[in-house]
């Protein structure tokens, strides 16, 4: 489980991942999109939000297909990692961070992209589930 201390871990860590391979990235803002779990509403993760004005796209509760991770990364590599086995975590780690390596430059960018009109849909439906 995770919490509100190392959620901010986390965004502390990615904030300084971006800015020394990305400079400037920053400067042009950062837009994050989570749902209404416990550490993204805890005043501490809100207040890191405030503090290097990030900001939040609202996620409907019970909608996977908004959530690039859950939709667009996991399902490819849960299909990549099917039927294999694997000695220890060291080699499953390996073996996640050698597909990594082989995505395509603009993998990521198309996925959030193709999210566009589901997001749209969700507010047309003002917020409501959209695969019901």
């Amino acid at each position: 489980n995770v919490n509100a201390d190392q959620y901010c871990e986390t965004f502390d860590r990615l904030r300084h991942a971006v800015r020394r391979k990305r400079p400037g990235l920053l400067r042009s803002g950062v837009v994050l999109q989570h749902d209404k779990a416990t550490p993204h509403t805890a005043k501490r993760t809100k207040e890191w939000l405030e503090r290097y004005m990030w900001d939040i796209i609202p996620h409907p509760a019970h909608s996977p297909d908004l959530a690039p991770s859950d939709f667009h990364l996991f399902g490819p590599l849960k299909r990549h990692l099917g039927g294999k086995k694997f000695e220890d975590k060291d080699e499953l780690i390996g073996e996640v961070r050698d597909w990594f390596s082989k995505l395509e430059a603009n993998f990521f960018t198309q996925r959030i992209y193709s999210l566009l009109p589901r997001w749209q849909k969700c507010i047309a439906l003002h917020g409501d589930y959209i695969e019901k």
